[in-house]
């Protein structure tokens, strides 16, 4: 379509269950044309996660809602250009029960679509686990959910490790734009770093010595021993090691992630924000678990983004991140597309 006196605009994004502020970030940091993104408000119910993201995003303007997204008044909130959502994933993902819609969380949805009717966005970009994928019918009634909100739809599966983040990680993104729109070629950017992944070993290098959330995790020597024992991509289950060293558990928690040391030549496996023993993700060479700021490099945010709260806090609001290096090649997309056919700021 395009539209020749189009001038460049700035378009204002609501983010619902927004986090430490990976996809805000991401958002922020990308320009078309002149075309701009800017935060009018996000939500979350982490207290940390606000505080981590009022610390480390200079957004003029943008209100930070900390509470739950059950008591947010959508009605009270500025008009807006585009909504992000990354809706909490713990029951679709295939390490949870797999609860999925009928879960504590599986539900949230619900709001992203209830933001969708009520400020009715241009577009939106949102975001789940690829495990959405094959819990039962629930991708097929959150997407539809989404088509009788006013929406043309374009989903894709993304391995992040193809977009520039050091990181085996697979998403489910769903972008979608306001049906009167007429957007119906929108096209999710093509892979990156396919074939030539960064590697944990490149990802880790030269960490500065004052860099944020960069302190040791304290380990027990029984963890210490037990890692002498595995081999970079090993976990405590496919190590040779003695039996007293060995962990006893019921077999569904046998997950390769547990003790895991990472491969130096390739990606990390997929981060994750929560988890006991043995999930803190393990130095190919080093007999210990990873910083929090490494954790925070295979997430590719960069090393002055500083995350507040307790370590473990820390860790949650890193695990639970889009990676803002992957979702960037999104938010331009998106950006391009607005740019294309011409479309006006709302706001």
């Amino acid at each position: 379509m395009g539209n020749q006196s189009f001038k460049p605009q700035t378009y204002r994004l609501g983010e619902l269950f927004a986090g430490a502020g990976g996809m805000a970030w991401a958002a922020n940091s990308v320009q078309s044309k002149g075309s701009k993104f800017s935060h009018a408000w996000i939500n979350d119910n982490d207290k940390d996660a606000c505080r981590t993201f009022r610390h480390n995003l200079s957004i003029e303007h943008a209100d930070v809602h900390c509470k739950d997204v059950k008591k947010l008044s959508f009605e009270q909130l500025s008009k807006i250009d585009g909504l992000v959502f990354g809706f909490p994933c713990n029951d679709f993902s295939v390490v949870g029960d797999r609860r999925g819609r009928s879960g504590k969380y599986g539900g949230l949805y619900r709001w992203g679509i209830r933001g969708l009717k009520e400020k009715t966005p241009l577009f939106f970009v949102a975001e789940n686990v690829v495990g959405l994928s094959s819990s039962g019918d629930d991708l097929r009634v959150i997407q539809l959910a989404m088509k009788q909100a006013g929406y043309l739809i374009f989903p894709q599966i993304y391995h992040f490790e193809n977009y520039g983040v050091p990181q085996a990680r697979r998403r489910i993104i769903i972008v979608g734009f306001r049906k009167d729109l007429d957007v119906t070629d929108f096209q999710h950017p093509k892979p990156t770093t396919r074939g030539r992944p960064i590697s944990c070993e490149e990802a880790l290098r030269d960490i500065p010595e004052d860099a944020p959330n960069n302190e040791l995790t304290r380990q027990s020597e029984t963890v210490t021993e037990r890692l002498k024992y595995i081999k970079p991509g090993e976990n405590v289950f496919t190590a040779d090691m003695p039996k007293r060293l060995r962990l006893a558990l019921k077999s569904r928690a046998t997950i390769s992630q547990i003790y895991r040391r990472l491969k130096p030549n390739e990606p990390s496996y997929t981060v994750t924000g929560s988890g006991g023993g043995g999930t803190h993700v393990y130095h190919w060479q080093e007999n210990r678990a990873l910083t929090n700021r490494e954790r925070a490099r295979l997430q590719s945010f960069p090393d002055n983004f500083e995350f507040l709260g307790g370590k473990e806090s820390v860790r949650r609001q890193i695990g639970m991140a889009v990676p803002p290096k992957g979702a960037k090649h999104i938010f331009r997309a998106v950006l391009r597309t607005l740019n294309k056919h011409g479309i006006d700021s709302q706001c």
